[in-house]
């Protein structure tokens, strides 16, 4: 074990190196079991001699903090830890703003073993990923041969996945790109940090809809905006309600995060038209717009905007697996330079194995297979759920009409976060539409999430809601 030691001048040498290591071992960051390295080797990274090392050494030991073994090393014995043990308490303290923005977040880890049946939103299945391909996938990436294991790349992106993800969202959304007009992120939320430090300065206004998506509030937050919520009804965002000033607006216009609507065409082009009035610029997060289960489809922002007003936000997470951290924007001509010099200085490029391997995954038509698979489980699932839902709980719950995605929302009365916290209890875990909304004055509701959870559980799983 590499143990970081600095000795200042020359007396007192065996002191020094006795307090530093037992100081790492009481802060835990020597850890019960690590090897200390030899004597010898101590000796001769520090310039001392071998004496001077067994001295500090053979003290540790006579005080209980490390236990030698003969022809296997020195070794540190378990011992309580004191976190920070002579240290000052830092008076360093954030900026306010944090104090507002708390994890909220949708993924299995946060949640105790004991939830039997998992209705969170913004969930996919992850055991209907094709593992086995994505592995040779990246195994051929990660030869020394490939360029994919040579550098960082362009903080644009791999040449050949921007290509791909273009042709893709080209023929499955019918958005106008080409490559020079994608840049690969670590998902939406670092699109949105992008779009932000290149369009947003402290005190700008940014519109989103209320209910929304809280992590992009909370970032809009962070860098500084004022931060405006803007009601949705059954259109959709009411662009009718948004103020002046606003210099940007975030939506989700394919599927309304966390009710499930679609914006309406007429809300669409008055959107547009209300962005190229004001200078604004509309960020369209198409966020699970491959999962469509009837209807006819919906056509993006992208599409109608003739005056480059929108840039539209997408991610693999939910075709594919969270834990990949692939995303990408569609950047206008004007704020391309700028966005990829924001990548550049945030973290310069995402993995670029991992981008060489999902440009194959596209190009060989393998994404598409695993989406038209993944649709028709997710349709399923949809129908169960809704049926369910319309069936056991007339009275109770009002179902907002929904046929994309992979959540259903109802409106419902009563103390949900009562209700919600007894069903963790019982097994069943699911979000309220207050965990989602600024104004008190949105509905109160539950958003059901049937991504997560096998078809044959949904059932159990909302009779033993009803039982709560």
């Amino acid at each position: 074990m590499e143990v970081h030691v600095s000795l200042d001048g020359h007396r007192d040498l065996s002191g020094q190196i006795y307090r530093q290591v037992r100081a790492a071992i009481l802060d835990g960051r020597l850890r019960p079991g690590d090897a200390l390295p030899p004597t010898r080797e101590m000796a001769r990274r520090l310039a001392v001699a071998r004496n001077t090392v067994g001295v500090a050494y053979d003290r540790l030991a006579s005080e209980g903090y490390l236990e030698s073994r003969v022809g296997a090393g020195t070794f540190v014995r378990a011992v309580g830890r004191t976190s920070g043990a002579g240290s000052t308490p830092s008076v360093l303290r954030p900026r306010p703003v944090w104090d507002g923005v708390s994890l909220w977040r949708a993924r299995a880890d946060d949640e105790p073993a004991s939830v039997a049946y998992d209705l969170r939103v913004g969930l996919p299945d992850a055991r209907l990923f094709p593992y086995q391909t994505w592995r040779r996938l990246v195994a051929r990436e990660l030869r020394p041969s490939a360029s994919a294991a040579r550098g960082l790349g362009h903080p644009a992106g791999h040449g050949g996945l921007r290509a791909a993800i273009a042709r893709h969202i080209g023929l499955s959304r019918a958005v106008r790109a080409s490559a020079d007009d994608v840049v690969v992120t670590n998902g939406i939320q670092q699109a949105l940090d992008l779009i932000c430090r290149v369009m947003v300065g402290p005190g700008d206004g940014v519109a989103v809809e209320d209910p929304g998506y809280p992590p992009a509030r909370m970032l809009f937050r962070s860098l500084g905006a004022t931060v405006v919520e803007v009601p949705v009804d059954a259109e959709g965002l009411c662009v009718d309600a948004l103020p002046d000033g606003v210099r940007v607006v975030y939506v989700t216009p394919s599927h309304q995060f966390p009710l499930g609507m679609p914006m309406s065409l007429r809300r669409r082009m008055a959107l547009v038209e209300w962005a190229e009035r004001h200078g604004a610029v509309v960020i369209e997060d198409d966020y699970d717009s491959e999962f469509r289960f009837g209807g006819r489809p919906i056509d993006p922002l992208q599409s109608v905007d003739r005056a480059g007003h929108v840039i539209y936000v997408g991610s693999f997470s939910k075709v594919m697996l969270p834990s990949l951290r692939l995303g990408f924007l569609i950047a206008p001509a004007p704020l391309r330079d700028a966005l990829r010099a924001a990548k550049y200085v945030t973290d310069w490029s995402t993995s670029l194995p991992t981008q060489a391997a999902l440009a194959r995954f596209i190009d060989d038509g393998l994404l598409a297979r695993h989406i038209r698979r993944m649709r028709q489980e997710y349709a399923a699932r949809h129908q169960r759920i809704t049926t369910a839902l319309a069936q056991d709980f007339p009275d109770r719950l009002d179902v907002v009409p929904s046929s994309a995605g992979l959540h259903v929302t109802a409106y419902a009365t009563g103390d949900l976060a009562e209700l919600v916290g007894r069903a963790r209890a019982s097994g069943v875990a699911l979000h309220t539409l207050s965990e989602v909304a600024m104004s008190p004055s949105v509905r109160p509701g539950l958003v059901f999430g049937y991504g997560a959870i096998a078809a044959p559980d949904i059932g159990p799983a909302l009779r033993r809601l009803a039982v709560v």
